[in-house]
């Protein structure tokens, strides 16, 4: 066995980009560790460019059963791969003596492997602060609400944090006797007996989070583990596509400074093509100028070959000849990064991933929030409520089936960019970026957090 230490860290494939951003952020700014990335997903190209960084692949686990729901096959694969982790960190202990196991949120059933081999285990939480505060509270929860969170109509006071209604929170929770309520349940319980919790997020945007987790004030009993916040964490801006400048870059380039209203919605983020003209009429209402990244509508799926549709077929009749001059609409992917780091983008209409916010802020760029799926409802209201860097969609809460008007997608344009309350929100983003940047830079308070857990791997 060699004598350098390794810090293994086992992602899903569903994270795989936010641990590996991890991997670097360790591998830079500790020289003398070792990373390892563990996973079924393919290795990303660029670890070949990495000397610290090293990939092992394990077999991609099978269901017996097909899961049709998303979220449980994400908790349920992992599950069933655990042999194949068992072996992956027997064969690399051969070779390092492994310091820690850093596992995703999804990967939690690999903390009894990893205890039973006696690897001290830590948890990243890519989602946030506030994210991890939830977790935590969430085995509160389980104690004192004894039906389902979906028959609850009240505000959750979790420490660290707004409240949150019971409607903002994530579906895959809201019934006690789902699979993934469970998973969630037990992901609370093993992060709660881990040796820590790695978070992507940094202080000055979730200090009151980082209170809360570290005074144990999530816990049914007070004591939790230690909080390393190592963020924001969110990959560099190529600026190329498929070798070359990405044509909506440069549009970007002819537009006004801070002028052009951005949106994009992940890679999940469909509409319907009602909503989809819904949107452009908004658009075109507003007055001001966009950059519009539009996927094809789910009604459209089966009958198009993937990422192929023509944009007339589901824009109002003359909307692109119409708004030529001020707007730019694409199919499909855009270079999130690349575009959000331009000067000419004022403002961005997100769905409120993590991801994307950490992205927004840290290049300083306002929001709108109009969260779709999953825990980016909960973002949203931390969004305008805690960071008060954006505003949310809709004043009144979303109706039952998530339609927005164009009168309220024009409204929020017009209040962001033309209003005193978008300019004071505007002047927060501003400032929050130089607060971003500082964190992962030379003394920074997520360099530091980093070091800081080093330190502990190595004082045993």
């Amino acid at each position: 066995m060699e004598d350098a230490s390794t810090i293994v860290i086992y992602s899903s494939p569903e994270h795989l980009n936010t641990m590996f951003l991890l991997a670097k952020f360790i591998t830079k700014n500790q020289l003398t560790v070792r990373v390892t990335v563990l996973c079924s997903a393919p290795a990303p190209a660029e670890v070949q460019d990495l000397a610290s960084v090293t990939y092992h692949r394990i077999p991609e686990a099978v269901p017996s059963v097909p899961i049709d729901d998303l979220v449980e096959q994400f908790f349920e694969i992992p599950r069933l791969s655990n042999a194949d982790v068992r072996n992956a960190l027997q064969e690399i202990s051969r070779k390092f003596k492994i310091d820690a196991l850093v596992i995703d949120f999804f990967c939690y059933s690999a903390f009894e492997v990893s205890t039973s081999l006696n690897i001290p285990t830590y948890f990243y939480i890519s989602a946030g602060g506030f994210a991890a505060c939830f977790l935590f509270y969430f085995l509160v929860i389980d104690e004192n609400v004894h039906g389902n969170i979906a028959d609850l109509d009240e505000f959750l006071e979790c420490p660290g944090g707004p409240p949150v209604h019971t409607s903002e929170l994530p579906k895959l929770i809201a019934f006690r006797r789902n699979k993934t309520y469970q998973h969630f349940l037990r992901t609370a319980m093993e992060a709660k007996k881990s040796k820590g919790i790695l978070v992507n997020s940094f202080d000055a945007l979730e200090f009151r989070a980082k209170e809360a987790l570290s005074n144990g004030l999530c816990v049914p009993n007070g004591v939790s583990p230690p909080v390393y916040f190592v963020g924001p964490l969110i990959g560099e801006t190529a600026g190329k596509s498929n070798g070359g400048v990405h044509e909506c870059v440069k549009w970007l380039d002819s537009q006004p400074n801070r002028s052009v209203i951005f949106l994009c919605f992940g890679r999940r983020g469909l509409f319907s093509a009602k909503q989809v003209k819904e949107i452009a009429v908004g658009l075109e209402n507003s007055g001001h100028r966009f950059l519009w990244s539009v996927r094809r509508p789910p009604e459209m799926q089966s009958s198009s070959p993937a990422g192929e549709f023509e944009l007339d077929e589901i824009l109002p009749d003359g909307f692109l000849e119409r708004t030529k001059k001020r707007g730019l609409v694409i199919q499909s992917w855009a270079p999130q990064k690349e575009v959000l780091s331009h000067n000419s983008v004022g403002a961005f209409v997100t769905h409120c991933g993590r991801s994307s916010i950490l992205e927004a802020v840290s290049f300083g760029v306002p929001m709108i929030g109009w969260p779709i799926y999953a825990e980016q409802h909960m973002n949203r209201v931390l969004l305008v409520e805690e960071f008060k860097l954006g505003l949310p969609l809709s004043a009144a809460p979303a109706p039952a089936d998530g339609f927005v008007t164009a009168e309220v997608l024009e409204s929020r344009i017009r209040e962001m960019m033309e209003s005193e309350t978008g300019r004071a929100i505007r002047h927060r983003t501003s400032e929050m970026k130089v607060s971003a940047a500082a964190a992962v830079r030379g003394n920074g308070t997520s360099v530091a957090a980093l070091e800081q857990f080093v330190r502990s791997l190595r004082e045993g």
